[in-house]
């Protein structure tokens, strides 16, 4: 097959051996490939796609491609035809939403090519046989992994091989962890995807070693920093406190799967996603504690990489924020602090944060009983280090200059965010600017030592302003507040569990938020105030100090410049000049590589992935030299992390390649890819005629009619599974259409909840009824978490739930509501989308099968054809709730106004002849109306 679609040669970039095993896999058969994060998949794909796109006979479809993905294949296509000369290569096309149009859709499916498809665009060509599955060369899928038997993805493979049996079936992943969760994984993944045969690929491979660990292979630098003391007692509490908070979690949650609740599953997995998805079923039962606990696991989670990744100002900082944020509120007489914010941990956060930032100093002076503060501002070990990687480069360029070679002189560093990267930037563009110091000598000794005492006292200055402003708001807002919030404070704890230690919590709650010294009042707000009266004469001390030289040898970051005079002053850098910081960023980094060239790389932060690619890339080039400095927190939960990656993605390629060895055959003909005769024949006689049922007659399997917009669920995919044909059409009324007769609407709770809310539920339950005799609400609910109606989830917050007068706004009082005013209405509950089906199924039994016309017709004024239609339904459903439009006026407007900005500027007297005088008035009042003096 490969060799007629390729008559002439292609040109490939594969240049490393296991690239080339695994592109003549790809092109011999149908597989599914699991691959290490790094080793150049996408790089596979493009040269897949680009040998299929010289033949230019092909119609190819991409699945599962994201944006950037599809950007970047588009790019490698254009760069492969240009570089082949291949006159029939297309490159590739991007089906989105913003193709509307069907006719421009059936057009460019007829010419062939290559297209990346969103998922439910793809289903519903495929279904309307606007895109005939007999005509596709074959199917790419990309992110294999995120495949589950309900998604669109399965359901698009298992249509396309109902009718297409010879098309290729090629699946790409590179992440190995979801093929390992469950029984048989492996197995039930390929069955999911119509696919036979797995090819596994990780790091240790023996073709993939021996392509990376050739002669060619790049010179790595290993440095461990030591954390300061101040950074590994903040870590060491705060894996204290992460430790406590999943001892009270087991305290007060028996009953659960807890094997996994320790502080190493804590530390490297999403240990708070894991709890939450567990305590979900019962989500509404759980104590106050328990949901505020699975809350502060996030936040602890995320200080233990602030504290690394931040400087010591910006954590103190963003320490008080987090206290802000977990205060009880002012006149609260419920307990809502993070319990985690009691324990001495906490205090030494709190403690150690600040003295990094500054320290208490007694003068003897006349004020000798009021401490003054001294800046400290502890440095990060990293800078330091990085300042001498620069500097041993540029010594090695100065002595012994390399030979040339095809890469730039460019210096590459990489860390983990755009945070990080400014913070990089501004050390490195600060760290020689040496702040004036009282002695002569010691500037002249330390007069070439990198430091960020420039960068650092700057910080402090905006934290000092900040924190003023901070204590001047919380002072106006809660002044108000400030006697009910002792009133509250005291019976409350002598209440609680820390009864005896009381006094010492308040105290030490006040010292960590406001991050101050010795006194410790007994509201926050009155330590605040106090506090900032001495770092003001810090900040005014620094600001002397400082003036003069920030204005002399620094600019202000954000300028503005008319770029009169550019040719002047703007000319391009020469390449090895160059430092580049950038964030990691998945497979774009492969991008960077290629472009920037670099000689010098640090990793400011240790990512697996990137590894690779930077051993692919040198692989991959021979006339390209590069070093990498390879930087981490020794004994810092930023090597374990990294550790457990590494190790993680290790056990799952094992486990997978144990699973492969055992597996039987995966039989991947679907069970209802060609209907068995003897169903066919019980359908056409169904003897079971009692109870004045009629005999049914017909061999034509069950047809539903689904409106377009219900793809976005599961439940169109599980109908198809059962042996029905979707017909998707633009309904107006309904959702799924059963028969001529039955009409379902379909609802999941929080879609019903804003139904009510806006009025949009009685409207469509109204039309139902004009134009169907059994109309349905089915209400769609997650058995996996919990459910509850609105007055049973929490009586005792929830006051307006129990108050008579606000009695009409609960769930259960409009439910009752809603079948008073239609009491013919049925409501259908259902705990998952498998139960609906079944319940279709058993509701389609003896009944005729719909008209997909009629149903389309359904709502449409009585002349009007279905291609009048509003195709797009989000302005129009917007339309729909603005007071005075209803569904009978919205034809009207949306058939006079091209836009919701036309309707909008329109006046009272345009909008009268089309919807009438007093919904015309309330139309324009709501569009004029004065958003900041708003008269009820």
């Amino acid at each position: 097959m490969s060799a007629n679609n390729a008559p002439q040669p292609v040109k490939l970039s594969l240049p490393l051996e296991y690239q080339q095993h695994l592109f003549q896999e790809l092109r011999g058969e149908d597989e599914l490939v699991v691959i290490a994060k790094g080793l150049g998949l996408m790089r596979l794909v493009t040269n897949l796609l680009h040998s299929y796109d010289a033949a230019g006979n092909n119609l190819i479809v991409i699945i599962g491609a994201e944006d950037r993905e599809n950007a970047w294949i588009g790019e490698a296509l254009a760069e492969h035809a240009a570089i082949s000369m291949a006159p029939k290569a297309r490159g590739l096309t991007v089906v989105n939403t913003d193709f509307t149009s069907v006719a421009a859709r059936e057009k460019m499916y007829a010419k062939g090519g290559i297209y990346s498809i969103t998922s439910r665009i793809l289903v519903v060509d495929l279904l309307t046989s606007l895109l005939n599955p007999e005509t596709i060369t074959g199917v790419i899928l990309l992110h294999a992994d995120k495949v589950v038997a309900t998604s669109l993805e399965a359901f698009i493979l298992r249509v396309y091989r109902q009718k297409n049996k010879t098309g290729f079936l090629k699946a790409l992943s590179d992440n190995p962890d979801p093929f390992t969760i469950g029984f048989s994984p492996l197995a039930t993944m390929m069955r999911n995807i119509f696919l036979r045969k797995a090819s596994l690929w990780p790091r240790f491979h023996v073709t993939v070693a021996s392509s990376l660990e050739g002669k060619k292979k790049a010179e790595v630098i290993e440095l461990e920093v030591p954390m300061t003391d101040a950074m590994r007692e903040i870590q060491t509490a705060i894996m204290e406190c992460v430790e406590v908070s999943i001892q009270e979690l087991k305290k007060g949650n028996t009953g659960l799967e807890m094997d996994d609740w320790n502080l190493d599953s804590a530390l490297l997995k999403n240990f708070d996603v894991m709890v939450r998805r567990q305590l979900d079923p019962n989500w509404h039962r759980v104590s106050w504690k328990t949901k505020q606990i699975v809350s502060d696991l996030t936040v602890l989670r995320g200080l233990l990489h602030s504290v690394l990744a931040f400087d010591s100002v910006s954590f103190l900082q963003h320490l008080d924020t987090i206290h802000a944020a977990h205060s009880p509120q002012p006149g609260s007489t419920r307990q809502t602090q993070s319990p985690w914010l009691f324990l001495d941990a906490a205090h030494t956060i709190f403690n150690s944060a600040k003295q990094r930032v500054y320290a208490s100093s007694a003068k003897a002076t006349e004020k000798s009983t009021i401490d003054s503060l001294r800046p400290v501002l502890e440095e990060q070990p990293k800078w330091a280090l990085l300042a001498e990687i620069l500097e041993e480069i540029d010594r090695d360029l100065y002595f012994e200059p390399p030979m040339r070679d095809d890469s730039n002189g460019t210096i590459l560093i990489m860390c983990s965010d755009t945070a990080t990267c400014r913070q990089l930037r501004d050390y490195l563009q600060t760290m020689h600017v040496q702040p004036k110091a009282d002695n002569d000598t010691k500037q002249g000794k330390e007069e070439h030592n990198p430091s960020g005492a420039f960068m650092m006292r700057r910080k402090l200055r905006n934290y000092l302003n900040w924190k003023r402003e901070f204590a001047q708001i919380s002072t106006a807002l809660f002044s108000e507040n400030q006697k009910a919030l002792e009133g509250a404070a005291d019976p409350r704890l002598a209440q609680g569990a820390y009864k005896g230690r009381a006094p010492a919590n308040k105290r030490r709650r006040v010292r960590g938020g406001g991050a101050i010294g010795t006194a410790a009042g007994r509201t926050a707000n009155g330590s605040l105030a106090q506090y900032f009266e001495k770092p003001a004469e810090v900040a005014e001390l620094m600001d002397e100090v400082q003036v003069t030289e920030e204005e002399a040898n620094q600019k202000a970051d954000i300028i503005s410049d008319p770029l009169e005079d550019m040719d002047d002053y703007y000319q391009l850098y020469e390449m090895q000049d160059l430092v580049v910081v950038h964030a990691y960023d998945g497979d774009q980094d492969e991008h960077v590589l290629e472009e920037v060239k670099p000689r010098y790389i640090v990793m400011y932060e240790p990512d697996a992935s990137f590894i690779r690619r930077v051993e692919v890339y040198r692989s991959s080039h021979n006339d390209r030299n590069v070093r990498v400095y390879f930087m981490f927190y020794g004994g810092s939960v930023e090597e374990q992390r990294y550790l457990a990656t590494v190790r993680r993605e290790k056990d799952a390629f094992t486990k997978l390649i144990k699973e492969r060895a055992s597996m039987s055959v995966v039989m991947t003909v679907d069970s209802h890819g060609v209907e068995d005769p003897q169903e066919a024949f019980l359908r056409t006689v169904n003897t079971r005629i009692a109870g004045g049922g009629r005999l049914a007659a017909t061999a034509q399997p069950p047809r539903i009619v689904v409106d377009v917009r219900e793809f976005r669920s599961s439940l169109p995919s599980l109908l198809h599974g059962r042996s029905m044909v979707i017909v998707p059409c633009m309904l107006t009324v309904g959702d799924y259409i059963l028969s001529p007769n039955i009409c379902v609407e379909r609802k999941s709770v929080s879609d019903l909840i804003s139904s009510f809310r806006d009025g949009r539920l009685y409207a469509q339950a109204e039309t139902m009824f004009q134009h169907y005799r059994n109309p349905l609400l089915l209400i769609e609910f997650d058995a996996n978490k919990s459910f509850t109606l609105e007055p049973f989830a929490d009586l005792s917050g929830n006051l307006r739930s129990v108050n008579p007068a606000e009695a009409p706004s609960d769930l259960q009082s409009r439910l009752v509501l809603l079948t008073l005013a239609f009491p013919r209405l049925r409501v259908v509950w259902s705990n998952n989308a498998y139960q609906t089906a079944e319940i279709f199924e058993g509701l389609k039994a003896q009944q005729d099968e719909p008209d997909p016309v009629a149903a389309v017709r359904a709502g449409l004024e009585r002349d009007a054809s279905a291609e009048d239609q509003a195709f797009n339904r989000e302005p129009h459903d917007m339309l729909g709730v603005v007071p005075g439009v209803t569904p009978r006026n919205l034809k009207n407007l949306t058939l006079e106004a091209e836009s919701v900005r036309e309707v909008a500027n329109m006046q009272v007297e345009e909008l009268e002849p089309l919807i009438g005088r007093e919904a015309a008035r309330r139309v324009y009042g709501f569009f004029n109306r004065n958003l900041i003096d708003v008269d009820d």
